[in-house]
């Protein structure tokens, strides 16, 4: 190990160890030489934790390249001279840089100078113009307050005046289009126009007042300018079927503002709307559709139904599109009436196709095409007038005014020919005929009611309307008929008379059992009908008993007294006469569909014909039960009236032989024929105990 210049050289082991060896030899000569102790030092020395050992080792590595021991030996000297060159090669560069710091302090003792020399004429200048600085600083701050002043300004122009193109827009010429634009720039007046209010509660009223009076005068021009090209607009919509452009709509949204300005507009709407379809319905009544088809209205005017028909459904149809094009026009606007303006501008545009139609139809009622004809005309007007008022409310009064006194009209013309009908009746009432069924004149009569009928039945009107309608044409109908049967049948016969007028209420019955609203009626005939088969149930009870040969004998005992004594001292009262009365009653009791009445084989209601004959019959036998029961006892001596009503049971009594005799029904329904009743029968019964 070499010391001296402060490198380190490294020893190597076997050199250390040998120079070891070559010493005093003893342990405490070793342990007191200064070389043993420096060696022990260094090869106890870690040089993992020394640094700056390896760094110095690296280094001497770069050099030492050869261990020799010549390089050992020189090892110092080595080491000094690369310091010395080292040393050498720092001074060369330092000077340089000596010689740039010199050159660079030469440059800032000049930049110095100069410095110095400026700071001394600024400071020069700073005196002269000290005045102008401060007018400087002072105006600059001015220029400040003027950039926000001017920023404020441009602000509230931009939020309360219009650009040049918006009022350039706004003012534009009269005959010049209205665009999309021009709805945006009047928003914009409006805007501008509520939002001014805000300067009127600060310091600035004056501003506000005036910018209020220059909004509002610049609104009242632009809607002038708007109005007047709606109406240009609307005039020109005079083709059947418009087109309302969106810029139209945005129109009257906008014109909503001025209530005035808008139902002028609307008024100028309805007038050329209303020429269009009064040109329309005379076109198609004249001319037809476009190439004919369809066919001119008036060509169907030979059939009053389909011609008065035809005419409601295209003035319903220009209704209902009329109604669709003022939605369309307003369908933007907010105010409130809306619906109440497009039903007074539908009832203006339709008033003037009111007369064309008026004079066609009264042409057509007055014409009387007959009472079916009129009452199918009376109920199309009727549901039209439904249908319509439906579409356009209450509003077009006019159009539904004509309907209606349309209506009224036919209905009294109808009316006024059923009462002709019915008086034509009256006026020449026809016998009955032969087989006492319903006269020609009941037959026509009871056609032209089920036709009638018929057509309400399969008429729109409503329910309420149709019932009434129902009963007033039943009255009117119904009561002369029935007139006219009785005034017919007044000279005939009980029987003959029954039998007509059952016959006659039947037709009328099935006639009105086929519609509504006839349950009423058909009571009341089924009323009249049993009240005359009542009648002809009495004739033929007193025809059987006529024929019985005990009509006299029956007559006789019902009008007998007390005090005329006992029965058998009536003449054709005695036993030979009672006897033969009761062999003839014997004979009608075993054959009684031989003593019908012929009246009863004129019954059209097969079931009337059926039943008819039963009660009849019936009544006879009860009525011939009291006959052969009292002939019983007139027969024996000493009989009186008061003897046979002494029997407490005599009636009960009389039934239960009566129960021998079958009535016709039971006939048929047993299939046998009446058992003989005899004398005998009658005394062992009334001598039977009660």
């Amino acid at each position: 190990m070499a010391e001296g210049s402060g490198e380190v050289v490294a020893v190597p082991a076997t050199g250390a160890a040998n120079g070891l060896n070559n010493g005093a030899g003893g342990p405490s000569a070793q342990t007191n030489n200064p070389l043993s102790r420096k060696l022990r030092k260094i090869l106890d020395t870690r040089l993992d934790n020394d640094k700056e050992m390896l760094e110095a080792l690296k280094a001497l590595s770069t050099f030492f390249v050869e261990n020799s021991l010549r390089t050992r030996r020189n090892l110092r000297g080595d080491i000094e001279r690369r310091s010395l060159a080292i040393n050498e090669e720092f001074v060369s560069i330092f000077k340089e840089v000596k010689e740039e710091l010199e050159s660079i302090h030469e440059d800032v003792q000049a930049m110095n100078s100069c410095c110095q020399d400026m700071t001394c004429r600024l400071q020069a200048a700073k005196e002269q113009t000290q005045d102008l600085i401060i007018k400087t600083t002072k105006l600059q701050a001015e220029s400040q307050t003027l950039e926000i002043r001017a920023q404020v300004a441009d602000a509230f122009l931009s939020k309360f005046q219009l650009t040049s193109d918006e009022m350039s827009l706004l003012r534009g010429t009269r005959e010049g289009p209205i665009t999309e634009d021009f709805f945006k720039a009047l928003g914009r007046v409006k805007q501008i126009h509520n939002d001014v209010k805000v300067l009127l509660r600060t310091n600035q009223q004056t501003a506000g007042l005036e910018i209020m009076e220059q909004m509002a005068l610049l609104q009242e021009t632009s809607y002038e300018r708007l109005y007047r090209w709606a109406q240009s607009e609307c005039r020109a919509l005079t083709q059947e079927s418009c087109d309302i452009s969106p810029v139209l709509t945005q129109a009257m949204e906008a014109l909503q503002d001025r209530p005035v300005l808008y139902k002028y507009t609307l008024d100028e709407f309805g007038t050329a709307r209303r020429s269009t379809v009064v040109r329309g319905f005379i076109d198609a009544l004249t001319r037809g559709g476009p190439g004919g088809t369809p066919r001119p209205i008036e060509m169907h005017s030979h059939d009053p139904l389909r011609y008065v028909g035809d005419m409601l459904a295209w003035l319903h149809q220009a209704t209902a599109s009329e109604k669709e094009h003022l939605e369309a026009l307003l369908k933007h606007v907010t105010t409130q009436g809306v619906e109440e303006n497009i039903q007074e501008v539908v009832g203006h545009i339709t008033e003037g196709v009111c007369r064309p139609l008026k004079v066609r139809i009264e042409q057509v009622i007055v014409a009387e095409p007959g009472a079916v004809l009129l009452y199918k005309i009376s109920n199309l007007l009727k549901f039209y007038h439904h249908t319509i008022s439906g579409i356009v409310g209450n509003s077009a009064t006019t159009l539904l005014t004509t309907i209606e006194e349309m209506h009224l009209l036919s209905k009294k013309i109808f009316f006024s020919s059923l009462s002709l009908h019915a008086s034509k009746l009256m006026d020449k009432v026809e016998l009955p005929p032969p087989d006492l069924g319903p006269s020609s004149a009941l037959n026509q009569t009871l056609m032209l009611l089920r036709e009638v009928l018929a057509s309400h039945d399969s008429s729109v009107v409503p329910l309420d309307a149709r019932q009434a309608d129902f009963v007033q044409v039943l009255s009117c109908v119904l009561d002369p008929l029935l007139q006219m049967c009785t005034v017919s049948a007044s000279n005939l016969g009980t029987a003959d008379m029954a039998t007509f007028m059952v016959n006659s209420l039947y037709m009328m019955k099935t006639t009105l059992a086929l519609f509504e609203f006839t349950d009423r009626r058909l009571e009341m005939l089924q009323f009249q009908i049993e009240a005359h088969l009542d009648t002809l149930i009495n004739e033929q009870a007193s025809y059987v008993l006529t024929r019985a040969g005990v009509s006299y004998i029956y007559n006789t005992i019902q009008q007998h007294k007390p005090e005329q004594g006992p029965l058998a001292n009536f003449p054709n009262l005695d036993s030979v006469a009672l006897k033969a009365a009761m062999v003839q009653f014997d004979r009608y009791l075993s054959a009684p569909d031989n003593l019908l009445m012929p009246q009863l084989n004129f019954l059209l209601s097969a079931t009337v014909k059926q039943t008819a004959p039963i009660p009849a019959l019936n009544s006879a036998g009860i009525a011939g039960e009291v006959p052969v029961v009292q002939l019983a006892w007139v027969a024996t001596p000493g009989g009186t009236l008061e003897t046979v009503e002494g029997q407490g049971s005599l009636l009960c009594k009389t039934r239960a032989l009566s129960s021998k005799v079958e009535t016709p029904q039971q006939e048929m329904l047993k299939g046998t024929r009446p058992a003989q009743v005899t004398l005998q029968d009658f005394q062992a019964l009334l001598c039977a105990p009660s």
